[in-house]
Formats: structure tokens, sequence, C-alpha cells
């Protein structure tokens, strides 16, 4: 990070970062001293020096809205009275694509009353095999939007297009921005221009730099209510789908202002790994979980070897308390 420091008070910060064992490069440019300072992030630096000796803090990554340059406490986003961020811990639950309406809406009912508030139901579904169940498509938002009057849950779904986020806005509660989708710009930019919360999740071949650049595109177009969510990325290794990130989701409490969530479904690919990824993201800072599950996950038509049943969701709903 960079620290543009008045210059009548460059002793006084060099000696409380140097009484804290932080090691600082003085350098001058355009004739203001400037402090080069590594691993320290922003919510210590403001605890330690007082704000009026600064001019300006920036970030090695140069990102404005969503770092904690100009944002220090963390954003917490409220849906229809429900929050996301800060200290609270909150669980997305539901079938990774609707089959169908009755079935879908026994479920929301079953997860609304295990006290689930915030409902995952995908109608579009990008898959790598073009013969793999890809969803009900646009003929799925009227289920959305029904499920949602009907039952009193917030609906979570992934977007494709910006052709069907009018529809979109007005059926679902916050739209996701799915891996193959982090960097579609012009998307980005469209669900900047969106009144809903965005849950952005990092490409599976992603830095945690490129997903806050992606997130930066969204708030730069006048969205702020962003939500990032680690879903795992390629690693060498084979034995699960992905490799959940633990160090990114640490990384981003660190970096960001924004809420972080976990996706341990599509990191582990293996419905017995669910539940030990969960706690492990939620102790690493995560605020919260988006989670495949169903009454009956050996059944389910999409994704069925990382969907977990609602007695595996209990326990995590147990160990947050929720019960």
């Amino acid at each position: 990070m960079y620290a543009n420091v008045k210059k009548e008070f460059l002793s006084d910060v060099l000696n409380a970062l140097n009484s804290h064992n932080i090691k600082v490069n003085v350098q001058t440019i355009n004739e203001k001293e400037v402090l080069l300072i590594d691993d320290l992030d922003f919510t210590l630096f403001n605890k330690i020096i007082d704000k009026e000796k600064i001019i300006s803090v920036e970030s090695s990554l140069n990102l404005k809205l969503v770092t904690r340059i100009n944002h220090i406490d963390d954003t917490v986003i409220s849906i229809n009275g429900d929050l996301i961020g800060g200290n609270e811990k909150v669980i997305i639950a539901g079938p990774c694509a609707i089959e169908n309406e009755e079935k879908f809406f026994d479920l929301v009912l079953a997860l609304k009353n295990l006290g689930i508030k915030f409902i995952r139901a995908g109608i579009f579904k990008p898959r790598t095999n073009p013969y793999s169940y890809q969803g009900l498509g646009v003929k799925g938002i009227s289920i959305l939007k029904k499920a949602r009057e009907m039952y009193g849950v917030n609906i979570v779904s992934e977007i494709t297009d910006t052709k069907y986020l009018k529809e979109f806005e007005e059926a679902v509660d916050i739209i996701q921005v799915g891996a193959r989708n982090m960097q579609n710009f012009e998307l980005l930019k469209a669900l900047g221009k969106s009144k809903k919360p965005i849950l952005l999740k990092r490409g599976f071949n992603n830095s945690i730099e490129e997903l806050l650049c992606a997130a930066e595109y969204i708030m730069l177009s006048g969205n702020k209510n962003v939500i990032l969510c680690e879903r795992g990325i390629r690693t060498p290794l084979s034995y699960t789908r992905n490799t959940l990130d633990i160090c990114a989701i640490a990384a981003l409490k660190e970096l960001t202002h924004l809420p972080v969530i976990a996706d341990p479904s599509h990191a582990s690919g293996k419905r017995a790994l669910v539940v030990p990824l969960s706690l492990a993201a939620l102790t690493s800072g995560a605020n919260g979980l988006i989670i495949e599950c169903d009454k009956h996950p050996n059944e389910v038509i999409s994704d069925s070897d990382q969907c977990i049943s609602l007695s595996d969701l209990e326990k995590i709903i147990h160990s947050l308390g929720k019960q």
C-alpha cells in the first residue's frame, strides 16, 4: 500500500509504524513524502495512524471502491430486512437447478421451516457439456417470482444474459454472476446499473485481484451492493472437483469491505466434504455459505454428487447457532 503523508507529521507516522515492527520504505515523489508499506491491511493502518496526518492512502491494486482505502468498515447489505456482511453469518441453500415447480416449492417450504431465508435456485445453467441439463431457462423466471411471493423468502439466481435483466429484477432478490461470467464485462456494467445486490463468483482460473477488479466494474457503474463468492479454483488435484481457496477468503476479508461467502458444493464436488469445508470457510472469516441441497439428493438431475441432504444442512445450521 502507498501512504501520502503530510510532511510535518512524517516522523510521527514513521515512529508509530516502527513501534509495530512494520517495515516502511520512504520515497519522495513529486515533492511529496510517500510511504511504501508491504503486508499491512487498511484496518490496522487506520488504527495506528491518525487520519489527520495522512493526505491519501492507495492500494497497490489501484482500486478505489472495493478496497478499504475509502471504506474501512465492513459493508452490510440488507435484503428485505435480512442482512449479509459484518458479523452476520448467512446460509443460501437450495437446488443447483429447478426441475419443476412442485418439487421446488416443496423444497423451499422445507428450507424455510429450517430457518433458511435465502434460497438458491438456478434456471440458467451454463454447462461445459452441451448435453448436460441447462435449467428451465426463461420459463423458470415465473417460478422464482411465485416462490418469492408465496413463501416470503429471498431468491438468489444466476443471470447469463443482459436481455433477461428486467425480468430478473422483478423475480429475484440477489442476482448471481457465475464463475464463467466473472469477466463478462458488459454484463458486469449492466448489473452495475441494477438496484439488486449482486453475488459475484470467482472464476475457477482467476486470481483474487481479478475478482476484485470484476467487482470494481459493477461498483463503478453505480451498484455498491456486491457480495463476493469463493467457489473453488482449479489445481492439479483431481480427487475434488475444484479446490476451496481458504487463503482467498482470509485475504479478501483483509483487502475488501465487501461481504465474502463460500461455495463448498462446487469447490469439492463431493457431498461428504461439503459440511467440513463449510465449517472451514466460516472459521476463515466467510460471511456465509451458498450450498446445494435437496430432500432427495441422489435423485436430482444436476450435480447430485455435491448435493447434500437436509439433515447435513441442519448440521451446518446448528454450527451457526441458527436453530
